[in-house]
């Protein structure tokens, strides 16, 4: 693993970046997140708050409208966010996935297009790489680019692509088809209204305001300039994007379970039953203690991916890691705050089973937990390859 040094207390930069997070969020909170999703509706007006306020832009240089921070300023707005009881997936995706991409692989043309408008909120950038039969495996995508004298057509399917319908554009995953070194796989900005694409939701039992859709490309025809970077990149321009989104993830996740675990600290304080606190019985005590622990190894492991992917290191190990941790964290966190609720711990208005199945769904995506494990037991333990 590369190494880097990570300072294991906040500056006040950081401190300040918390309270101004938690300061915007405040007004709206897990009330008004689970309404809009209930209504079928994106929380814009909070997207619109963090926007004005400059904190979905903190990872975009300032030449192009951003704060000129990094990811890991990002992934503090994603967990703050969260521990407010609003957790936004799309804070990794578009700010994250998208912007990162296009700072680091983008033409002039394309950061002036697009970074202003995602760093203010006004623009939405969309992400579109998992396909029906490709699964976890990049290297089988199929959905294909192939060159014209004008540009490019598009032609394939992508499958539980987030946020379509709120979102203008869509940073596409494709293979080139070529016979020189321009072959293989590429990204590529497609408007949401292009001729020839079409979506369908995709029903899912999840309270979320990312609703996921099937896309197809049928003769999808792009400008020459939509290509992100060098035609046939591969992998390398494709992780500037997953590693980000691995550690947005992650902060996500730990600020689920700081919410949860807020939450149930107060809760097992006041409720009284035989004239004590529940939460002086250890049965009740030790699960969200040790949920605890887990949550902050959790989000030293982000801080430490996040500030390699800062430095310019290999990231990937440290932010699969991360992903894992805060994902068994935030499963721990939020049930032993439903087992200390009891019966209210499934009361939509205690706020805690709202968010099982979002906190469940990071266990599957955006890597599967056994995915990331295959990972480190090659990456770090030195193991055979199993697939």
């Amino acid at each position: 693993m590369s190494s880097v040094a990570l300072s294991l207390t906040e500056p006040d930069t950081t401190r300040l970046l918390r309270e101004t997070v938690a300061a915007v969020c405040k007004p709206y909170g897990h009330e008004y997140f689970v309404r809009q999703c209930r209504e079928r509706q994106n929380p814009r007006e909070l997207w619109q708050a963090l926007g004005e306020a400059g904190l979905l832009g903190v990872a975009i240089p300032e030449e192009h409208g951003g704060g000129g921070g990094g990811i890991a300023d990002l992934a503090v707005v994603t967990e703050e966010a969260a521990a407010s009881g609003v957790p936004l997936m799309l804070l990794a995706l578009s700010p994250a996935v998208c912007a990162a991409t296009l700072v680091a692989h983008g033409s002039e043309e394309q950061k002036q297009r697009w970074l202003p408008g995602l760093a203010s909120g006004e623009s939405v950038m969309a992400f579109a790489i998992t396909e029906p039969d490709a699964g976890s495996n990049s290297h089988n995508i199929a959905t294909t680019a192939v060159r014209t004298d004008d540009g490019w057509v598009l032609r394939g399917q992508k499958y539980y692509v987030s946020h379509v319908d709120n979102a203008q554009a869509i940073l596409v995953v494709a293979r080139v088809v070529a016979d020189d070194d321009t072959a293989g796989l590429s990204l590529f900005v497609v408007d949401v209204d292009a001729p020839g694409l079409t979506r369908a939701e995709i029903e899912v039992e999840m309270v979320s305001p990312e609703r996921q859709f099937t896309l197809w490309f049928d003769d999808v025809r792009i400008p020459a300039d939509a290509v992100v970077g060098r035609p046939g990149g591969g992998l390398a321009v494709l992780f500037t994007g997953l590693n980000p989104e691995r550690i947005g993830s992650a902060a996500l996740l730990t600020g689920i379970a700081r919410y949860a675990l807020g939450k149930a600290a107060r809760y097992a304080t006041q409720r009284q039953v035989w004239g004590v606190p529940i939460g002086a019985h250890q049965a009740v005590a030790h699960p969200l203690a040790r949920a605890a622990v887990q949550t902050e190894l959790a989000r030293l492991m982000t801080a430490k991916a996040a500030a390699l992917y800062d430095a310019g290191l290999d990231a990937a190990e440290a932010a699969n890691m991360a992903k894992f941790a805060a994902s068994e964290a935030a499963s721990a966190a939020l049930d032993a705050a439903i087992q200390t609720h009891g019966g209210n711990g499934m009361a939509t208005e205690y706020g805690l089973a709202t968010l099982l199945a979002l906190v469940r769904l990071f266990r599957i995506a955006p890597v599967s937990t056994e995915m990331v494990l295959n990972h480190i037991a090659r990456r770090t333990l030195g193991l055979p390859k199993s697939y």
